[in-house]
């Protein structure tokens, strides 16, 4: 039976998205992800292209609000900002609680090289923390 996961940050626009891409590329038909936000930003297009630097595409997410996914089970909750962990709504759920705190980059401020290499910055770290996660929760249960 696949995992359902949930990614939730602040606005569902950069890192969750980016954490939805790549659990569901490297959980594959071992999981089934959805990612929310507290608030609904839209998707960011500085995540849609760094992520395509990746070879992944994730220009078709949508951003979508936490109350949309109040009906499921989910079997691990996933908050990737400080903020979505402290306004995350309480809804029933027996799910796995998981926590990381990773950079906004659509705060970053500078020239777009160095805007660029926030999203990539953060990207990076999403990558890695999502290959762990998937080792450790998905393919070792």
């Amino acid at each position: 039976m696949k995992k359902k996961i949930l990614v939730l940050c602040t606005g569902n626009s950069c890192r969750s998205q980016m954490a939805h891409g790549y659990l569901e590329q490297m959980g594959g038909d071992l999981v089934e992800v959805y990612s929310a936000g507290v608030e609904t930003h839209g998707l960011n297009p500085g995540a849609v292209a760094i992520m395509a630097e990746d070879g992944l595409d994730i220009a078709h997410h949508t951003s979508n609000h936490v109350d949309d996914y109040r009906h499921i089970a989910f079997d691990h909750v996933i908050t990737v900002c400080d903020h979505a962990r402290e306004r995350c709504p309480w809804f029933p759920t027996e799910a796995m609680m998981h926590h990381e705190n990773f950079p906004d980059p659509a705060k970053a401020k500078g020239t777009e090289t160095e805007v660029k290499q926030a999203f990539e910055h953060t990207r990076n770290l999403i990558k890695s923390w999502c290959s762990a996660f998937v080792q450790q929760h998905i393919q070792q249960s």
